[in-house]
């Protein structure tokens, strides 16, 4: 076996259960890997430099097919659920050992990268994949070390990829031919049968929302951040289709990261040293920043092009709507690196309310600021998913259910202990939805006026102003705003027909409690006592 490039030498890929594979090129640079991408035809430069792939098979994630290994470390403290699998330690092994014999004879490309931006929680990865592409995309989305580093670096957690190895559930113990296995205990990350890069990425996110939670007391949370000029942090939580990469983007404000941090003692941090974007109906005139940073080093992952051309054209989605770009954080000019800030000192909490019951802007006491965390809610409306024709309210506890392996409460009650020993942080929950009546009779809430109630916010301009309380929810929300009108900041007053909002609230409300019954068992009274209240409505 030979192995090449820049690496520790005291490192081997033998070390990690592959012996056999014919080559393994350690840390290539950007430029030689694409040129290996393009060498074996699994991609091609676009007319800005960027590198266009095609994942195969898989365009997106595949949660059915996630699983988490139950052993020691596990048993007791995973969240077992649908988003949390179970997964034999024994069947780990085995299926190990299978993806070490199919890549046997293979070329490897081996990445060393590191999560966290603040050092004292520095988790270093090894990522070992069958394909060139998957590298870059490694190096784009993780932090990357120097080369001084490179040649001491210990390893913390390994991801083997191999797209190529298709899985026997019968031999196996999987659902299908493709996986995505966690095991804690061995701190490993075993994917196969999927070229989606999204994977890697989601599967470090959902360790360190394991190890830094459950070990360090530090809050893991699926958002963006920003920092303005006097210091002051914000984060933007936010479900797909409420706004956060839009809001959160703002040229008077530096970029901490737009996907996943972490709160400690006294930091915000970035877990990720770059964005995963989507591509979807992408123009320079919507999202500057993400259609100026398509360029070379950047891997487009799905996309179509003009005919003829190596164009992108973003509006074709016949292969997925899951189009994506993958670029490091500096080739966004305002990014902030080191991607560390201090506490944020505003939380805003975005919803896409199709149903126009909440109000635009409101602000949340510590128990409400709980509960609507482990409640996630947004709204989808028709057009967003085929076979949606009205709107269908989503719940995504903590803002991302999906990758959480603890229960949904101890996140909350985290996020709770954080608030109270700083009681100066607001909780915003900002409305940027309906109003004046549900999709398909009000109107959408403009982007101008979110932006000014949230530059409003930031600035401090609503901390002296009157609140009122909206009943049935209980929130408390601004009876003015500076550029905003002063009749939609209650959103019942929108209505022409107020009986209609009173039934539809108690309506959505009713939802919210039904929701949350799954939490109940394990939330405080605090957290209880925030639910909206629900009446009879005759």
């Amino acid at each position: 076996m030979n192995e090449y490039g820049l690496k520790n030498p005291k490192v081997s890929v033998a070390d990690f259960g592959l012996k056999n594979v014919a080559a393994a090129h350690w840390n290539l640079t950007v430029p030689e890997l694409i040129e290996e991408v393009i060498i074996q035809g699994e991609g091609q430069l676009t007319d800005t430099g960027a590198l266009a792939v095609d994942t195969g098979e898989f365009t997106g994630r595949s949660p059915k097919d996630k699983f988490v290994v139950c052993d020691a470390e596990t048993e007791e403290s995973v969240w077992w659920s649908d988003v949390n699998i179970k997964f034999d330690s024994a069947k780990f092994d085995k299926l190990y050992a299978r993806v070490a014999a199919y890549l046997a004879g293979r070329e490897v490309y081996v990445r060393d990268c590191y999560a966290c931006a603040d050092p004292r929680y520095r988790l270093n990865i090894r990522v070992i994949t069958e394909s060139p592409y998957q590298s870059i995309f490694s190096n784009n989305l993780f932090l990357r070390p120097t080369q001084e580093e490179i040649l001491n670096l210990p390893t913390d957690w390994i991801i083997v990829a191999a797209q190529g190895f298709k899985a026997d559930k019968d031999i196996d113990g999987t659902r299908q031919h493709n996986f995505a296995i966690v095991n804690f205990t061995k701190k490993t990350i075993l994917i196969g049968g999927t070229g989606y890069t999204g994977e890697i990425k989601k599967g470090i996110f959902s360790v360190l929302n394991y190890v830094l939670p459950h070990h360090k007391g530090v809050l893991s949370m699926h958002c963006s951040a920003n920092i303005g000029k006097d210091g002051d942090t914000a984060v933007f939580f936010g479900l797909s289709g409420t706004g956060k990469t839009t809001l959160s983007a703002d040229p008077n404000r530096g970029l901490i990261g737009d996907d996943e941090h972490g709160w400690s003692d006294n930091t915000v941090f970035n877990f990720e040293g770059g964005c995963y974007a989507k591509c979807v109906n992408l123009s320079k005139e919507k999202e500057p920043q993400i259609y100026n940073a398509i360029r070379f080093g950047a891997l487009l992952e799905n996309i179509e092009f003009y005919e003829g051309t190596t164009t992108v054209d973003f509006d074709n989605i016949s292969k997925t709507e899951n189009t994506r770009v993958a670029y490091p954080i500096n080739f966004i000019d305002n990014a902030v690196e080191p991607s560390v800030a201090g506490i944020p000192k505003n939380i805003f909490f975005l919803t896409c309310d199709a149903f126009g019951v909440l109000p635009p802007i409101s602000k949340l006491t510590p128990g409400q600021a709980m509960y609507n965390f482990i409640s996630g809610y947004t709204a989808k409306v028709a057009g967003t998913e085929v076979g949606v024709t009205e709107p269908q309210t989503t719940f995504s506890a903590c803002f991302g259910k999906a990758f959480l392996p603890l229960h949904p409460t101890k996140y909350a009650k985290l996020l709770g202990k954080k608030l109270k020993e700083n009681k100066d942080i607001k909780v915003w929950l900002i409305n940027t939805g309906w109003s004046g009546g549900a999709y398909g009779t009000g109107s959408r809430m403009k982007l101008s006026y979110t932006r000014a109630m949230i530059t409003a916010a930031l600035n401090g301009e609503l901390d002296n102003v009157k609140f009122e309380t909206l009943p049935v929810f209980g929130l408390h929300y601004p009876t003015t705003c500076p550029n905003v009108p002063v009749e939609i900041l209650n959103p019942r007053n929108t209505w022409a027909d107020k009986n209609a909002y009173d039934n539809k609230a108690a309506d959505l409300a009713q939802k919210f409690v039904k929701n949350f019954e799954q939490y109940a068992s394990h939330a405080n009274e605090e957290i209880r006592a925030a639910a909206p209240k629900v009446a009879v409505v005759a």
